[in-house]
């Protein structure tokens, strides 16, 4: 018996005997006493939400298999969220902030007008001769 239940009374319960010896077996197995085993397990049912009466269904292992099954279903529809709607977003979004060095154009500036050389003509009327220069015969 455990120490925090050795002041407490014993209460006499009215069960089967096939059905304590059972109890008793199970006690053992768990290495625990009659009461502390009884209490483990009201304290699991009610912990659980469950009933004795109701049908857990498959063993764990099944249910282990099916959950896995449906975590793998998740991750591969998170996957194909990723590359058809995630990456293709991102790269949207990055070429549009994306920092590129702008065009240079040349800078419009203002023209420096230079004044040309006046040529020097004579007056309309006046004769005036001027002699070609042969570009091999330099004098």
């Amino acid at each position: 018996m455990d120490r925090e239940y050795k002041k407490e009374q014993f209460e006499t319960l009215k069960i089967k005997s096939s059905v304590a010896k059972k109890f008793r077996r199970f006690s053992r197995a768990i290495s625990k006493s009659q009461s502390v085993s009884l209490l483990l397990m009201i304290e699991f049912f009610e912990e659980h939400g469950i009933s004795p009466a109701e049908s857990m269904g498959p063993k764990m292992q099944t249910l282990e298999h099916l959950i896995k099954k449906r975590i793998n279903g998740v991750i591969a529809i998170l996957k194909d969220i990723e590359k058809g709607q995630t990456k293709p977003t991102v790269a949207m979004l990055q070429s549009l902030f994306e920092e590129t060095a702008p065009k240079k154009q040349p800078l419009i500036l203002e023209r420096k007008f230079v004044e040309k050389k006046k040529e020097v003509r004579l007056p309309a009327g006046e004769a005036g001769f001027q002699e070609k220069r042969n570009p091999n015969n330099e004098l």
